[in-house]
C-alpha cells in the first residue's frame, strides 16, 4: 500500500515538529533548526503559501519558546483541510 502525498506531508510535518521541540532542551539547536525549517517548508509546500510558512516557521523556531506551536502541522491542515478546493495529489 503506498502513501500518498497528503499522508506523507502529515507525517513528514509531525517529524520536523517534533523535531522543532529538541531545542526546549538544547537551545542552540535552533541556529541549526530554523534555517532547515524554513527550507523543508518551502520543499513540501510550493508556491505563496509555501514561502509565507518557511518565513513563519524560521520566526518561530528562532524565537526562545515559540517552539512548541506545531507549524508543519498548521500547515498541512490549512493545505489540505482548510484552502479552497484542497491541495492536488501529485
Amino acid at each position: 500500500m503506498t502513501m500518498t502525498t497528503k499522508q506523507k506531508h502529515l507525517i513528514y510535518g509531525i517529524i520536523c515538529d517534533l523535531m522543532g521541540l529538541v531545542s526546549l532542551i538544547f537551545p542552540p539547536f535552533d541556529f541549526l533548526w530554523a534555517p532547515l525549517s524554513a527550507y523543508i517548508m518551502t520543499k513540501l509546500y510550493k508556491g505563496r503559501e509555501g514561502k509565507i510558512a518557511a518565513v513563519v516557521s524560521f520566526v518561530e523556531e528562532a524565537l526562545p519558546w515559540l517552539d512548541i506551536v506545531p507549524s508543519f502541522t498548521l500547515m498541512w491542515f490549512y493545505t489540505y483541510c482548510i484552502k479552497r478546493g484542497g491541495a492536488k495529489e501529485y
